[in-house]
């Protein structure tokens, strides 16, 4: 969907890397201020901001606790989050693929 690789948590959209970027999805609540940290911007794919998601350049990441927060960020929100509403065709019908 985006381009590049997610980690999904529950079904649901987590952190991921898209091109030199990570991407990470958090509490729309903090966005704004997140948006403060340096090498942090809007998640921005479709051409405005995706609140709750950011992109977060080399700058933002480069120390490990500096990656921690970040995905401690992601996790915490993630039992929040809405999963998709798309079903996977895959899911829980493997059993119809497979000659048992």
């Amino acid at each position: 969907m985006f381009g590049g690789f997610v980690f999904m948590v529950d079904d649901k959209m987590c952190v991921g890397v898209m091109k030199d970027q990570i991407m990470a999805r958090i509490n729309p609540d903090i966005f704004e201020a997140s948006l403060l940290k340096e090498g942090c911007k809007p998640m921005d794919f479709t051409g405005k901001k995706m609140k709750g998601f950011v992109y977060l350049s080399d700058e933002a990441i480069d120390l490990e606790e500096d990656l921690h927060y970040w995905l401690q960020l992601a996790l915490d929100f993630n039992p929040l989050a809405k999963a998709s509403k798309k079903e996977n065709p895959l899911k829980n019908n493997l059993e119809d693929f497979f000659i048992l």
